[in-house]
């Protein structure tokens, strides 16, 4: 049969598919054209040769019933045929022109992101032993949008912004972000704009948990007179500077900036800068020394947070926890408790860290049974390695309520927990940064905890044991220090106690324990020559932490044996003792 006939016949076929196509006889439509296709594989089992490429009518046809074929299967809800039809396109040599092959991968890499269907690793025979063969639907898309990207570099094919979507999408779902840099860091700067290239590349760092990286990436683009005014970039730039008490002060004027230029725009987006404004300055009312001012910002702060929440046309998870954790810092424990409850029931129960700031607030209210009861709710809903956080807080109510041989059982747990989860992952899929820096230091710290419930039943073996296992994970820590100190203290080691009190000093200088246990020490070893040192330790510690009642008490009792102090001024911190130690937390609210 001459390529003439076979181009006429091929025709046919393939409008034949259409027509079926036009009345909805998708499955039929797929199989008339996909005989179009196994006709040519059966017959050229090499692909097709460049004289019948030639043949532009025949070549013309073959192309579009490739490109047709896994349409038909995705419209005729068979899903498995249209990834084999895809792969099909892709791997026989069909002397496909450059426009269809990009239009078929890059359709095929959609296909896989976000069709919700498993495929199987496709079956590469040809394929060399060194070659890469994606396993999953993930590391098969990642593949074709790289030859795209590829292709777009090498001027190929032009720029298509949507193709680095789904590749920020996909590397994103990954974890690999830092690979998603180093693409974007490839891009020539005519295929991509400064802008986007920096936004792009902050974003990036920002999730590798590399945060002074992105915020100079944002400072050189908001520094920049040609993009003074992106709002993006705004709002991520004093996110991370909220994170950061360094760089409070120039966060704050990021998000005033951001307000003033979203003011009657997107609610949305200003109800999240009012957000972002109130984090900061609750965080500079922390390392703020007067007492006016201090009370000035967190009122600022409490002001915005309840205005975004206002604003907000749907309640937000980020928003609200934000609100709940500033009322229960603030000890308005009644209002975080209802924010908390809100918080929980719009996230369905679906997040540890709600649950816990739940907890804490309870316990906050001296609810300890209450708020076990919440952990334990949580610990139900929670798969087995998220459950590290929920059964250390459940530790730490136990230790609150004297149940010492329930709570060493708990961290046993956490123990094993993280054991199982570190050999399980590190063996298995890529365990981001992040999550591995977080298991070490719950580990540290639940080696410490328990090495201070032994110290107070005077099971010194034990402690020991527990701290030189901390110190095995984190050699400098000033929490390894500090829980060798308070083993030291209780054996009667006053000097040892002080040496290693003022080693975790030298570690952190802002670590807060450690300054409150020097003053006590040295009140009950020293002399009144120690009182200033002991004055100054003391209010370093309270000007980290106003809330610790542990300080207000020490204060009150040097107040007492100090001469040049009255008896008002240590009652008055006997009196803040008292009252924040009735609404104190079993950990931290932050």
């Amino acid at each position: 049969m001459s390529l003439h006939a076979v181009s006429l016949l091929f025709e046919a076929i393939f409008l034949k598919a259409k027509s079926l196509q036009g009345l909805g006889r998708f499955p039929e439509a797929a199989q008339t054209c996909k005989v179009i296709l196994e006709t040519v594989e059966s017959a050229l089992p090499d692909g097709i040769p460049q004289n019948i490429s030639g043949d532009w009518k025949l070549h013309d046809i073959l192309n579009k019933a490739v490109e047709l074929l896994p349409e038909l299967w995705i419209i005729a809800g068979a899903p498995q045929e249209a990834i084999l039809s895809y792969r099909r396109a892709l791997l026989y040599n069909w002397n496909l022109d450059t426009e269809t092959m990009t239009k078929i991968q890059k359709e095929f890499a959609v296909f896989l992101l976000y069709s919700g269907c498993d495929a199987s690793p496709p079956n590469l025979r040809s394929q060399m032993e060194s070659s890469f063969g994606p396993r999953n639907n993930l590391e098969e898309a990642i593949l074709l949008l790289l030859i795209l990207l590829r292709n777009i570099v090498l001027k190929k094919i032009g720029w298509d912004p949507s193709i680095m979507d789904h590749l920020c999408f996909a590397l994103s779902v990954s974890g690999e972000l830092v690979s998603l840099a180093h693409q974007v860091e490839q891009l020539l700067p005519e295929i991509m704009k400064r802008q986007q290239r920096y936004s792009t590349l902050a974003l990036c760092y920002y999730g590798e948990g590399e945060h002074m990286v992105a915020l100079n990436l944002l400072k050189n683009l908001l520094n920049n007179r040609e993009n003074p005014n992106c709002v993006l970039d705004l709002l991520l730039a004093s996110k991370i500077c909220g994170e950061n008490t360094i760089f409070t002060k120039e966060g704050t004027k990021y998000a005033y900036k951001g307000i003033s230029l979203l003011s009657g725009k997107c609610s949305q987006m200003f109800s999240v800068a009012n957000c972002l404004l109130g984090i900061l300055l609750s965080e500079q009312s922390r390392s703020v020394t007067s007492d006016p001012e201090r009370i000035s910002k967190q009122s600022s702060a409490l002001e915005m947070l309840e205005t975004a929440n206002y604003m907000m046309k749907d309640k937000d998870p980020y928003i609200l926890y934000n609100l709940c954790l500033e009322n229960a810092e603030q000890r308005k424990l009644d209002v975080a408790l209802y924010h908390a409850k809100e918080l929980l029931k719009l996230e369905a129960g679906s997040s540890v860290k709600s649950f816990i700031l739940l907890a804490r607030i309870l316990s906050a209210q001296q609810r300890f049974g209450d708020a076990e009861t919440v952990i334990n709710a949580a610990l139900d809903q929670t798969g087995k390695w998220d459950q590290g956080d929920l059964l250390k807080t459940k530790a730490k109510l136990q230790i609150s309520q004297g149940q010492l041989k329930n709570a060493i059982e708990t961290y046993t747990h956490l123990l094993a927990v993280i054991h199982v989860r570190s050999k399980s992952l590190s063996t298995g899929k890529k365990l981001l940064k992040s999550k591995g820096n977080h298991d070490r230091s719950l580990e540290m710290e639940t080696w410490n905890d328990l090495a201070n419930i032994y110290t107070s039943l005077s099971q010194w073996r034990d402690a020991e044991v527990c701290l030189s296992r901390s110190k095995t994970i984190s050699p400098y820590s000033a929490f390894n220090w500090h829980s060798a100190g308070l083993l030291n203290e209780a054996k009667g080691q006053y000097q040892e106690a002080l040496k290693s009190f003022r080693s975790a000093i030298d570690v952190d200088p802002n670590h807060v324990p450690s300054l409150i246990s020097i003053a006590r020490l040295l009140k009950q070893i020293g002399n009144s020559q120690s009182i200033p040192v002991i004055r100054s330790l003391l209010t370093d510690a309270l000007r980290l932490d106003r809330t610790n009642p542990s300080a207000w008490f020490q204060l009150g009792l040097l107040y007492k044996i100090d001469e040049s102090s009255s008896d008002q001024e240590a009652l008055e911190c006997f009196e803040a003792a008292a009252a924040l130690e009735e609404s104190a937390p079993i950990e931290p609210f932050r």
